[in-house]
């Protein structure tokens, strides 16, 4: 007998035009503001936003984050390994998007 094993799969949509503070990325991501931090100067993250306390970002830095996160937490990859994992997986998706044109 087949038994079919499910599992519930909860998220949110954040669209794009959706401004984050770096608190609530904090919050969504479950890291730190130090950590925030080395991703902007890495070049992961492009906040909007003169100083630290006025930065914002879009909702695609949410999953970004997220990505960022896992690389570094499950592969064990540094800061700045992670920030050039992350400039080839934009390179393969523009690539791949040239292809699909």
């Amino acid at each position: 007998m087949n038994r079919t094993i499910s599992s519930a799969l909860r998220g949110s949509v954040v669209e794009e035009e959706v401004e984050l503070t770096t608190v609530e990325l904090v919050r969504a991501c479950r890291t730190t503001e130090q950590q925030i931090e080395v991703w902007v100067h890495e070049g992961v993250l492009q906040p909007s936003g003169a100083t630290r306390e006025a930065w914002r970002f879009g909702g695609d830095a949410l999953a970004r984050m997220r990505l960022a996160t896992r690389l570094m937490q499950d592969l064990e990859i540094n800061s700045t390994g992670v920030a050039l994992a992350l400039d080839l997986l934009d390179r393969i998706a523009e690539l791949e998007s040239r292809l699909r044109r």
